[in-house]
């Protein structure tokens, strides 16, 4: 269970703004006054594209689009001050997992009781991304093994260890070395959104149930929509990169067994960085895929080629040491569910309820057309049938006599019971 987070009243937690900029900008820079996770310049650099882009970020955020929550920010304001900002984005096209991308709190003296520790702002902005982002069920973070004090804030909130992560940066000149080698790739295919069912199921197989679950994935997550495109190539364009995916097909299966996405510098001002997913199956496929992107690699300026591996990955980790890979990071990556209480409402009795004009759709607009049943109910019945008196004037009707209505078996009894004929002779 976490421990209750005490409440701020004189901080305000609002959505981020263009005026917010110049504040925020300015203990980014801050480097002993900002505790956050990760650096300080990546903050910056996403600074600088947010006021280059803002005014067309924000006319994406107005209606629902794949680029509706590019920049999805909240800022702690206190006294017309920036005391801390979080950045969060949809982790899958669901949007039922979200990511904390980046927590930027200002250091403020423990000494002065009249101000907040930035725990607990920090805590603050968790908690109200948890409450105001009511699509995401899931929350995953990724911090440095070494920052306790990011750590301690995380667990602290109700986030726990998921995976493991580990950064590799293989040189130029190991690059070289392993685009020597011919791969053995013959089935090797461009990627398409109609191969968008492949890589679902081999990123399915390539995982433990925890993470998968946690991820929770869907075939639309493989494939790019046009808008989606649009925008992928004019990043590329603007920052001198360029993309490339493929991946291996066993005929046999009728599967995808293994998949590497390559984004690659043009100018050679940045590193390489790849993705890379094998079934678990098919562990051999390492040293074919890594050899095949760097044979790609050898076509572009010559720059380190970056790539991550999890704990659940030892073949990967086990080949990446035995080429002389180096390590450069080790993080943690820490997850958390969220349950949103539904509001419950107050019961109402019937009798305080107005149904006649409730349910005025259903009562009738005019005088009904009686039916054909209706009818025939009207007419009155017909009175019982009785005998008539033909000798008298006028037929007066004559009431059965106590021996008519005993029943005879004898002809004779049946013809004395007719009526008397008049006389025609």
């Amino acid at each position: 269970m976490t421990s209750a987070i005490p409440q701020t009243t004189n901080i305000t937690i609002r959505p981020f703004q263009f005026r917010d900029l110049e504040a925020i900008a300015h203990f980014s820079l801050e480097g002993s006054g900002v505790e956050q996770q990760g650096d300080s310049l990546k903050l910056g650099q996403r600074l600088q594209h947010v006021r280059r882009w803002y005014g067309l970020l924000k006319f994406f955020s107005l209606f629902p689009n794949p680029l509706q929550h590019l920049f999805s920010a909240y800022v702690a304001e206190q006294g017309n001050r920036i005391q801390g900002i979080i950045q969060v984005s949809p982790f899958n096209r669901t949007r039922s997992t979200w990511k904390v991308d980046q927590v930027a709190v200002e250091a403020i003296d423990p000494s002065n009781g009249d101000q907040p520790l930035s725990s607990d702002i920090g805590s603050q902005l968790l908690r109200y991304c948890f409450q105001a982002i009511w699509e995401a069920r899931t929350w995953l973070i990724e911090v440095e093994v070494n920052d306790k004090s990011a750590l301690a804030l995380y667990r602290q909130n109700g986030f726990q260890s998921l995976a493991e992560m580990t950064y590799w940066a293989i040189a130029p000149e190991l690059l070289e070395a392993l685009a020597e080698r011919e791969p053995d790739l013959p089935n090797l295919l461009p990627v398409s959104n109609a191969d968008a069912n492949l890589l679902h199921q081999l990123d399915t197989a390539s995982m433990p149930p925890l993470v998968r679950q946690v991820f929770d994935r869907q075939i639309l997550d493989f494939k790019t929509s046009l808008l989606g495109s649009v925008y992928n190539g004019m990043t590329n364009w603007m920052s001198h990169t360029e993309v490339i995916s493929s991946y291996v097909f066993e005929p046999q299966r009728k599967a995808a067994i293994g998949y590497f996405q390559i984004k690659l510098c043009r100018d050679g001002s940045r590193p390489h960085i790849a993705q890379l997913t094998v079934h678990p199956a098919y562990t051999w496929l390492y040293p074919e895929l890594l050899s095949q992107m760097a044979r790609i690699a050898q076509e572009f300026p010559a720059q380190t080629l970056r790539l991550a591996s999890a704990d659940y990955q030892p073949e990967r980790e086990e080949y990446l040491e035995q080429i002389g890979a180096s390590r450069t990071e080790h993080t943690l990556m820490m997850s958390r569910s969220v349950w949103h209480k539904l509001r419950e409402a107050k019961p109402v009795s019937l009798e305080g309820l107005h149904l006649s004009e409730v349910l005025q759709g259903f009562q009738p607009a005019r005088k009904p057309v009686p039916s054909r049943i209706s009818l025939i109910k009207s007419i009155p019945p017909l009175p019982p049938r009785s005998k008539l008196d033909l000798s008298q004037p006028g037929g007066q009707p004559v009431s059965p006599s106590p021996a008519d209505s005993q029943p005879s078996n004898s002809k004779d009894n049946t013809l004395s019971d007719l009526p008397d004929s008049p006389n025609l002779g």
